[in-house]
């Protein structure tokens, strides 16, 4: 261990040279690499975590730039995926840790087997279908997580520890976010891509989100015991006591995983405020020089290591090595699958 590295950190009461230590042996998973992810995976690289894995399904744009701290313009004209983006940068910042970027979709194929290995998850995703999905399965593996969720100028962060957990972490057995949230939140409401988002916020929720791991981790501290809400614009600051956990609750209570045990299949799924659709594949696997070498002859394509780009006018198709696909230029999933089956193959 490097001391000087994490000297300022040792010496904080809170922490000392066992708290380090605990951080430098800890697996962190954060599933999404946007805005609260970004700052989620800053804040413990630098801390020391001692392996870290990112997981997102998305490509840096331009409009990522205002607020998700890890991307630069040279990520942009790279055409590079965030969690790729993300870990090139973080192991500038810190190569004596582990860090494992992780380009997919979330989903109920694969949530197993990518938080298996986790001390502690953490929150970076911009849909309550993920979250939903990452509480089932930390329930079922036994992993203490902690949700953040920010738009326009406000935000909240929960930490939450399931049964299996407790123990293992020392700290009491919470409510789960079906139990603090109840069902998953009707759509229509506001997004980032709706109301807007300021980066200040991004900031302040995932540093309170990015230092309740620390705590898990390293054993100290108290815990956040219910919902942290915050509001920059119109500064208020409230902190709501958690209920406890509901007996009757669908997931932890009775442990049916309907998000978990999802059916697998061809899905597709609109992209909020992007004019553009996401259709997955689960199970395929693409040569991207071979559907390159197809396509260059319909239109302009760009290709790394990680995705393609095809411009097909008036669609753009980026396409990803495990068989996903975001097309721009409809909101409609059945147009998007039909040019996916035209263009990738079925």
């Amino acid at each position: 261990m490097n001391v000087t590295r994490y000297q300022r950190q040792m010496i904080f009461f809170g922490l000392g040279e066992s708290g380090q230590r605990k951080l430098l042996e800890s697996t962190v998973v954060i599933v999404g690499c946007g805005a609260t992810g970004t700052v989620l995976a800053n804040h413990l690289a630098r801390a020391g975590v001692g392996r870290l894995r990112i997981i997102d399904r998305d490509y840096v744009e331009l409009s990522n730039l205002q607020r998700q701290q890890l991307f630069d313009e040279a990520d942009l004209a790279a055409g590079l995926p965030k969690a790729a983006a993300a870990a090139r940068r973080l192991r500038q910042i810190n190569s004596e840790i582990e860090i494992e970027g992780v380009v997919t979709d979330f989903d109920a194929g694969n949530a197993l087997h990518l938080l298996e290995d986790a001390d502690v998850a953490l929150d970076g995703t911009d849909n309550f279908e993920a979250r939903y999905l990452l509480n089932d399965a930390c329930i079922k593996l036994g992993i203490p997580w902690v949700y953040t969720g920010v738009v326009a100028s406000y935000g909240m962060t929960a930490t939450l520890v399931p049964a299996g957990a407790a123990e293992r972490v020392g700290r009491p057995v919470t409510g789960c976010l079906q139990c603090l949230l109840g069902s998953e939140p009707a759509s229509g409401g506001p997004t980032c891509d709706t109301a807007g988002v300021l980066a200040p916020i991004v900031s302040v929720l995932a540093s309170i989100s990015a230092n309740e791991a620390i705590k898990l981790l390293s054993g100290g501290g108290t815990l956040n015991e219910g919902l942290i809400n915050i509001d920059l614009w119109d500064n208020t600051f409230d902190a709501f006591i958690m209920a406890g956990r509901d007996p009757d609750c669908p997931a932890c209570g009775k442990h049916n995983y309907r998000y978990l045990n999802a059916e697998m299949g061809s899905r597709s799924a609109v992209l909020c405020g992007r004019n553009a659709v996401q259709v997955n594949v689960p199970g395929s696997t693409i040569d991207l020089t071979t559907i390159a070498d197809r396509l260059a002859a319909l239109g302009d394509v760009k290709q790394n290591p990680y995705l393609l780009r095809a411009y097909i006018d008036p669609y753009e198709i980026t396409l990803f090595s495990d068989g996903r696909a975001i097309i721009k230029g409809t909101e409609d999933p059945d147009i998007a699958r039909s040019l996916y089956a035209r263009y990738i193959g079925n």
